[in-house]
């Protein structure tokens, strides 16, 4: 392994709560490790990276790379690229037609000289990083890839845990303390609190449980009408799991008659198949990101929910409220600040050992914070419904536990 000269970060896809912080401490390890070692950030991610555009690392930043952990976002900016899409790219006009985007990006690696990248991101960001290094590897030039698993679905195989989901889970919380007041706006409120998770239901039961658990400690005033029963959560839907309109119109049309209000937390890809089956018989298109994955926006998984439900509980009022961008902005929490930590310090020694992969705690290795391999690396990761604490949950605001069939009806 030749000694390393010059280092590269990248950060990509959507924001989470870990982007901007694992930044400064990869750039606080490479100065304690060696003053010397270059370093530059890609702006835009792999766009910036086919566009030759980048940022050095100055001596100020090296001096003050900490004050980078107490901002969510990214200081070098994100976008969704990917560069196996070359239409897209041609497209976006990054690459010229006929040009592979994968050559590109390598030869920009190349002359600027290039001994590590970085890459922040969720499991197309990292594959794509891999996808790139296997590209050179080809060529005979030798990049060694240490990524960091960014996403707050918390869905990436193998890792237990992927930087700024737990932040994303507080600061969704957050968010329903306040939104929730809403109800206190109309009787027979209806209040849909959408959360991020396309795939994966891990951050709808996690922010439902943190808020739960925090409304339990808060001192209320029930005679004079501020219950903790009217601003609690009353049902929790996650993509893998069944809804039964029928049977959940029906309990809570009692939760409503009784408390006057009904509060629900709904993954966003919950039942996105059968919306988009109906979307389709109706003749709507359903447009698709860089990624060919359906955009959510689009979908609309809330507001379908709030229709159906508010019929069946017979709601005056019905509102949806998204916390997502509010919540993947974050700075992140003191829990989720240790593990980017532990990570970071994880990447740069791997680097330094010349040693790619994805840095987190590995669920084959008995959560061992390491580099897994990126061939192990993929996205798509489901939410256990089955885990005691989800059971735990539903149990507590009354809910049935559901089916595992991922189907609305």
């Amino acid at each position: 392994m030749k000694k390393v000269k010059k280092v590269a970060f990248l950060t990509a896809g959507g924001l989470a709560p870990c982007l901007s912080s694992s930044i400064g401490f990869l750039i606080r390890e490479y100065d304690k490790a060696d003053p010397s070692i270059e370093m530059i950030g890609y702006v835009n991610g792999y766009m910036g990276l086919l566009k030759g555009e980048s940022i050095k690392v100055t001596p100020e930043a090296r001096k003050n790379a900490l004050i980078l952990t107490k901002h969510g976002g990214s200081p070098i900016g994100n976008s969704r690229v990917k560069l196996t899409n070359v239409k897209d790219c041609v497209k976006r006009g990054l690459v010229k037609e006929g040009e592979n985007p994968l050559k590109v990006a390598a030869d920009q690696l190349v002359k600027d000289g290039i001994d590590v990248l970085h890459t922040i991101g969720g499991d197309d960001t990292n594959t794509t990083a891999a996808d790139l290094a296997a590209y050179l590897a080809t060529n005979n030039y030798p990049l060694i890839v240490v990524g960091l698993p960014k996403t707050i679905d918390n869905d990436v195989y193998p890792i237990r845990q992927s930087l700024g989901a737990w932040t994303a889970a507080e600061e969704g919380a957050k968010f329903f303390f306040n939104v929730v007041k809403e109800n206190s706006a109309n009787p027979r409120a209806l209040t849909i609190h959408e959360v991020m998770g396309r795939n994966c239901g891990w951050l709808t039961y996690k922010t439902a449980e943190v808020y739960h658990k925090k409304l339990k400690k808060m001192k209320l005033l029930p005679s004079f009408g501020l219950t903790r029963e009217r601003q609690d959560v009353h049902a929790v839907y996650v993509s893998e799991s069944r809804i039964d309109f029928a049977e959940e119109g029906k309990r809570l049309k009692k939760v409503m008659d009784k408390y006057d209000s009904v509060n629900v937390f709904v993954s966003e890809g919950a039942g996105v198949a059968d919306i988009i089956k109906d979307m389709k018989k109706r003749g709507e298109e359903v447009p698709l990101d860089a990624f060919g994955h359906p955009r959510l926006d689009k979908v609309n998984v809330g507001s379908y929910v709030a229709k159906r439900l508010g019929e069946l509980v017979g709601a005056e009022k019905t509102q949806v409220f998204k916390s997502g961008y509010f919540a993947r902005s974050a700075a992140p929490c003191a829990k989720d600040l240790k593990l980017i930590e532990k990570c970071a310090k994880k990447a740069v020694e791997c680097a330094l050992e010349g040693v790619s992969g994805v840095i987190g705690p590995d669920e084959d290795k008995k959560g061992e914070i390491r580099a897994c391999e990126f061939e192990r690396i993929k996205g798509g990761k489901p939410f256990n419904v089955r885990r005691g604490s989800f059971r735990a949950l539903l149990d507590e605001i009354g809910q049935p536990f559901p089916r595992k069939k991922r189907t609305l009806n």
